[in-house]
């Protein structure tokens, strides 16, 4: 087979492929990912059944590539964010990231839904999914340790019960971080896709109006609660 040849047929693989997923983020929006189907995927392709497996063996394995897709997709936008804001402080930094991922989400619900909404019945994400969800946090972290050299970085404080959790944390995910920060940071990320989710999600419906500046204020209660100050 020649070069051509083979090329011609990966340009043909990758857009068959694009085009699968793209229907299927059609699916999301108007059946929810627990009615993803390989076979209403084909069908409204013009695919026969039989052929859409030999691109995604399985309905997990499409699920998978779609998650992975909208991780990176939202890491990106944390990434390009945090480059944007590089001669910022790092409150501003932080402030910025967390600002990329609301946005993001608000463009992207159905996709947000995906990686931060209800599990999908049936459906465990497998370890290949990680290194596209840690985007975000790692974005995170790397402002926390640009603000540790630049001596920007206050270490919160730290309960004695939570010692040794705390030292666990930093120990598996920022080891050159001081650990009642890496405890602070687990908090914070968690609190950042409360927020966000509560807003994609309608929970601010009537309590919240002039929600950008309710999170702007909020981001930088987080970066103050990392000891970012």
């Amino acid at each position: 087979m020649s070069s051509t040849t083979r090329g011609a047929r990966a340009r043909a693989r990758t857009e068959v492929t694009a085009a699968i997923k793209e229907e299927a983020r059609r699916q999301l929006v108007a059946e929810g990912a627990a009615k993803l189907s390989l076979r209403a995927v084909a069908r409204e392709l013009g695919m026969a059944s039989s052929a859409i497996y030999r691109y995604f063996p399985s309905r997990d394995d499409l699920l998978t590539a779609l998650i992975i897709d909208a991780y990176d997709s939202l890491g990106e936008a944390a990434e390009a964010a945090r480059a944007q804001a590089s001669g910022e402080p790092p409150a501003r930094r932080w402030v910025a990231v967390c600002e990329a991922v609301r946005t993001w989400a608000l463009a992207h619900p159905h996709e947000y839904a995906l990686i931060y909404g209800t599990p999908v019945p049936g459906y465990t994400a497998p370890s290949t999914t990680i290194p596209a969800a840690s985007r975000v946090a790692l974005a995170l972290i790397g402002i926390l340790r640009e603000a540790r050299q630049e001596s920007r970085l206050t270490p919160p404080a730290l309960p004695d019960e939570l010692s040794s959790e705390a030292e666990r944390m930093a120990a598996d995910f920022a080891p050159d971080l001081p650990p009642q920060v890496a405890v602070a940071l687990v908090a914070a990320w968690a609190e950042l896709f409360g927020l966000v989710g509560f807003e994609v999600f309608g929970q601010f419906h009537r309590v919240v109006e002039d929600r950008e500046r309710f999170f702007r204020h909020a981001a930088a209660r987080l970066a103050d609660s990392v000891g970012l100050t």
